[in-house]
């Protein structure tokens, strides 16, 4: 099912990359679609997430429960990403099309004799609408993202014996953002961003000496992040 729901993903942004060449396309309103004032620029982020791990056992006897689990609630960690777009004109409105890759960074957490790390790097197109009416005309836009993430797990117990030590999951990436830019000067402007988005974690499995396998499962991973950053316009 991850599979086919990877596939699907990957479909869909190869074709959203194709409609993307700076070339006239036809719409209904005979407009064509016009690209103009390409940018790349950069982010430092702060990132709070949120998720749960849920440890399954395997029945071991030797284990004081048969599941567990860990809620983990906004935690910080501190991450980056790099992007490069382009204002365009679609159905008699102007919107900001990018490519952004980055990462949220490292978490570390030590728990009755476990440690468990997890860095997620990720790639995703965004769509924004700068808004240029009302009281939000000043810098402000809003938009929405689709994308891949590749969560990477990484358990350890001195009791582990098999297992692979790290996970790498794929994942499709939903985002939602709210933000404000101001122009430092015609090629330098200064972006402020929060972003609300969700992608899945890892299964991971780790077998203990005595022969159980336990199993970490994450489910929904939510992230809740503001970043700041300079977008240089050609």
């Amino acid at each position: 099912m991850k599979k086919l729901a990877t596939f699907g993903l990957l479909s869909i942004m190869a074709t959203s990359m194709a409609n993307a060449a700076p070339v006239a396309m036809p719409n209904n309103g005979g407009n064509g679609f016009e690209f103009s004032n390409w940018y790349i620029g950069g982010r430092v982020a702060l990132n709070m997430l949120s998720w749960t791990n849920e440890y399954d056992y395997g029945g071991d006897p030797g284990a004081l429960a048969a599941s567990s689990k860990d809620e983990f609630s906004f935690e910080t960690i501190f991450g980056g990403n790099i992007y490069a777009g382009a204002n365009f004109t679609a159905f008699d409105m102007v919107w900001r099309g990018e490519v952004e890759g980055g990462m949220l960074g490292r978490f570390s957490d030590q728990d009755q004799g476990f440690e468990f790390k997890m860095t997620v790097p990720y790639l995703i197109a965004n769509a924004y609408y700068d808004f240029t009416d009302g009281w939000l005309r000043d810098g402000w836009y809003a938009g929405a993202g689709l994308g891949i993430a590749l969560p990477k797990t990484e358990l350890d117990n001195v009791f582990f014996a098999d297992g692979d030590r790290s996970e790498r999951g794929i994942s499709p990436m939903f985002a939602l953002m709210f933000g404000w830019s101001y122009d430092l000067d015609e090629q330098l402007a200064l972006d402020l961003r929060y972003r609300l988005a969700t992608f899945m974690g890892t299964e991971h499995k780790r077998m203990f000496s005595d022969g159980y396998m336990m199993t970490n499962d994450i489910g929904w991973i939510w992230e809740n992040s503001f970043a700041l950053g300079i977008r240089y316009k050609f």
